[in-house]
């Protein structure tokens, strides 16, 4: 176990300060020059990320109020314009399967060796936010990028070690909306996004342009063009801090909210000169459905498992995306297959593969260039439905969807479905085991079949804070009302925590977070992130 080795006070550049102590191999990363980088963004940039924050509340009242988006009259000529953002770099050119997962050491290894062109190494939604996670997860790249990563399984008596090729590396960064806690500067917390984006470009930019690959990122919960103006700006200044060419940092942005959906040319616009092209995060854009018309009955979602792609706002926001990315000459990312597969029920599993398959096909027929998956075991599946449709091509930019025609109502059109109470109770459980584990600093759990991360549980949480709010009716004619929730709480946490006990597992965990989602879905106000309530619990276990 790594001893604490603190730095000493005039080791930290002024105004810098840690919040935890740092283990032996954390000062490699954690050096004087890097955390000076890290607080030149944040001195340049803190303002406008609080201006942005400040602009999407202001929004959500207008929303409140009653307002309903569309594409925007003030940028009318952004769309009409003939232009394209710039070429990608030959290892972002086929990007038919990528693979995500968190920034742990073997979920790495085996993401890079599992045959998919391109691995997301995420800090954001399947990562739990402990500062130990995320500076071993900074490590744990920092050794990817050199190829010197190794984990050995004492458990299992395993080894793994990279292959000799292996997937492109792209990072997500969390959120705009998150903080680092744990690093500080004149005073104020540094946001998480620039601290996971600058530390790994501080330490991995130039070693990755001496491999022929570059710094490439995911950039997460986008709501408007203004807010990918300010990444496009900190990639400038970034670059020009660190004596990089313009245009080294490429970065796909994941249309995952609502209101970025109106804005997908004028994104694309702001980040012409990075842009990588954009992807299609459906759980997290179902999610912002729920959030931003929370207060809309009308808008109320049917259970979870029926808001399939197949619904005509999800599947005209798909089309929307691969028609806006080809007219510019970026790549279409398809969303996420969730499903893992079943190791013990081979009936299971055929049924989990045929639905990745059905999903894929899907996909790659209506023109998407590539597509995501949470587990190795797809991986070939998914390559065996693209490939099908794209041959020996690396893409298929050349399928402008001319034909596609999309406009406001179309993407806002509420599915229809019942509730059932089915549905509740497998949000209820769902979405605790999800923060029990979570809290646990895992932040990807399979449960059901599926690989669960904070996207569904966002969903989770949503749909029974809708649902209560607006007292909306089960299948079988029952409101959804308080005593019920807290009556089901009651019931699957009872079950959770009997089977905790019975693998004398420590329960205090599950106990958190029964009470931090019964206060998410209880509560009167609708709190914008569970991660953001989450964050602050894992800050008082002192994680």
């Amino acid at each position: 176990m790594p001893h604490p080795a603190a730095p000493s006070a005039p080791s930290l550049p002024r105004g810098v300060e840690l919040a935890r102590p740092l283990l032996a191999g954390d000062e490699a990363l954690l050096t004087r020059e890097a955390l000076e980088f890290l607080a030149a963004l944040h001195r340049r940039f803190e303002p406008e990320r609080r201006r942005r924050l400040a602009a999407r509340r202001a929004l959500q009242s207008q929303l409140d109020a009653g307002w309903t988006p569309d594409f925007r009259a003030d940028s009318a000529a952004v769309r009409a314009a003939h232009w394209r953002v710039a070429p990608a770099p030959r290892d972002l050119e086929r990007r038919v399967v990528e693979i995500t997962g968190p920034v742990e050491r073997k979920m790495i290894i085996n993401a890079l060796n599992s045959g998919a062109d391109v691995f997301m190494a995420d800090f954001e939604d399947s990562n739990s936010p402990t500062w130990r996670n995320c500076v071993e997860g900074q490590r744990n790249l920092y050794d990817a990028v050199r190829r010197t990563i190794r984990h050995h399984d004492a458990a299992r008596g395993k080894s793994y070690e990279l292959a000799p090729r292996t997937a492109t590396l792209v990072v997500r960064p969390r959120g705009w909306a998150l903080d680092e806690a744990h690093v500080s500067i004149d005073g104020q917390p540094i946001s998480a996004s620039l601290f996971d984006f600058g530390l790994y470009l501080f330490h991995n930019a130039r070693e990755l342009l001496s491999r022929g690959s570059g710094p490439y990122f995911y950039l997460p919960k986008l709501e408007s063009a203004l807010e990918a103006r300010l990444w496009n700006d900190v990639f400038v200044v970034a670059q020009e801090h660190l004596g990089l060419p313009r245009g080294t940092i490429r970065a796909t942005v994941l249309i995952e909210t609502i209101l970025a959906a109106f804005e997908m040319d004028e994104i694309l616009h702001e980040l012409r000169e990075h842009s990588s092209g954009l992807n299609c995060g459906r759980w997290d854009y179902i999610f912002s459905y729920i959030k931003k018309f929370a207060l809309r009955p009308e808008m109320t979602l049917p259970d979870r498992w029926r808001v399939t792609m197949g619904e005509s706002f999800l599947r005209n926001y798909s089309l929307l995306v691969i028609a806006t990315c080809h007219r510019r000459g970026a790549h279409a990312i398809g969303g996420m297959a969730a499903f893992i597969p079943v190791k013990s029920d081979e009936a299971r599993n055929r049924e989990a593969l045929a639905r990745v398959a059905a999903d894929k096909q899907r996909e790659a027929q209506d023109g998407h260039d590539g597509t995501w998956v949470a587990h190795p075991g797809l991986v070939a599946t998914a390559r065996a439905q693209f490939e099908a449709v794209l041959g020996a091509r690396p893409h298929q930019l050349e399928r402008l969807r001319e034909d596609v025609r999309v406009d406001a109502a179309q993407l806002l059109q509420a599915p229809q479905g019942p509730i059932t109470e089915r549905g509740l109770r497998d949000n209820l459980r769902i979405g605790i085991e999800y923060l029990t584990a979570w809290l646990a600093g895992v932040g990807c759990v399979p449960l059901n079949d599926l690989m669960e991360d904070a996207a569904t549980a966002e969903i989770s949480r949503a749909q029974v804070w809708q649902w209560l709010r607006h007292g909306a009716r089960l299948d079988d004619g029952r409101r959804v009302e308080r005593a019920f929730v807290e009556q089901c709480i009651d019931q699957e946490c009872g079950a959770l925590r009997a089977a905790l006990l019975a693998r004398g597992e420590d329960p205090a965990h599950h106990d958190r977070a029964r009470s931090l989602f019964a206060q998410l879905t209880l509560n009167e106000r609708f709190e914008d992130f569970l991660t953001l309530s989450a964050y602050r619990t894992l800050l008082l276990q002192g994680d």
